[in-house]
């Protein structure tokens, strides 16, 4: 498994990191799925087995669940870079998640965090998708600096939806790291924000390489989900457009390459992305998501029919 260094944090990560969502599980209505908590476990130290050594997570993933199995997996491991995420408040309001950017929340979460994941310190932390119209003031980024000096966390950052927020987050100068959708389906950010990140010096964590599973390969226009799979309530036309944007890609897919493992190497062939971040609550899926650092890399060819 190669390594890149995530932007100006210094920190030595994996190309292919592990996306821990959905082993939170669906209990919640805001994950991928039923899980197994033995599996995931599994999963999870498969990964590790083959080379990874970035995981991501967040609070608000089955409400606490998702990081207390990677507490349980990873722990105090120092060869392993933790990231996690604040602002889905999950607390305050009964039932419902609400964002919440307070400084004293985003203190007593972190505090929690630090609990749950087993760790003395937070190696990277991020705003979770905080309001556009926020995401550039400077002021939203003094509580995680002090958490920084005060030695709770190691590096921070954003976690956004749109490219302008990213923008904004690497205009605001204190971003080390942001964390963006990026797949074969949603290529906005890479003429949009990784020259910019670069410039800066901003690690780039490229999230959703499957595009909600889609890229995959598995999933044809008619296919519906449980209730409790953040896909349950999508339209009927728009899964069909997904699928059908997805067949088009199917000449990705080789003998010695799935489509899958095409996708999780499209952001890594971007100059700027430091790591990509399938999820998996399998081992088999694991296998296959790590199987990509094995495989072909995208060529040229295949690159420039994308644009």
């Amino acid at each position: 498994m190669n390594t890149r260094v995530l932007g100006r944090t210094g920190l030595q990560v994996s190309e292919i990191g592990f996306g821990a969502w959905a082993i939170g599980g669906n209990a919640h209505g805001n994950s991928y799925g039923p899980t197994d908590d033995a599996e995931s476990r599994r999963a999870l130290a498969r990964a590790l087995d083959l080379g990874c050594s970035f995981v991501d997570t967040a609070d608000v993933y089955g409400w606490g669940h998702s990081e207390s199995l990677v507490g349980e997996v990873v722990g105090s491991r120092d060869d392993v870079v933790v990231c996690t995420k604040v602002g889905g408040d999950f607390q305050t309001v009964p039932g419902r998640v609400t964002l919440n950017f307070a400084p004293t929340y985003i203190r007593s979460a972190c505090e929690q965090s630090l609990r749950r994941l087993r760790r003395e310190a937070l190696d990277v932390y991020l705003l979770h998708n905080p309001p556009p119209q926020v995401v550039g003031d400077p002021r939203l980024y003094e509580t995680l600096e002090a958490l920084r000096d005060e030695g709770k966390i190691r590096s921070f950052g954003v976690s956004i939806h749109a490219v302008q927020e990213g923008l904004d987050a690497i205009s605001a100068g204190r971003a080390q790291v942001l964390q963006v959708a990026l797949n074969l389906l949603h290529r906005e950010a890479a003429a949009g924000l990784l020259p910019a990140a670069r410039t800066a010096g901003v690690g780039i964590v490229a999230r959703e390489p499957l595009a909600n599973g889609f890229l995959a390969g598995r999933f044809d226009g008619s296919f519906r989900w449980e209730h409790g799979d953040i896909r349950h309530t999508w339209p009927a036309a728009f899964v069909q457009h997904r699928a059908d944007r997805v067949r088009a890609l199917r000449h990705m897919e080789r003998a010695d390459r799935t489509l899958a493992q095409a996708a999780i190497l499209y952001p890594l062939a971007l100059e700027g992305v430091s790591t990509v971040i399938p999820g998996a609550k399998t081992v088999g899926q694991v296998e296959e998501n790590f199987g990509a650092a094995a495989a072909p890399p995208l060529t040229p060819e295949e690159l420039a029919a994308l644009t």
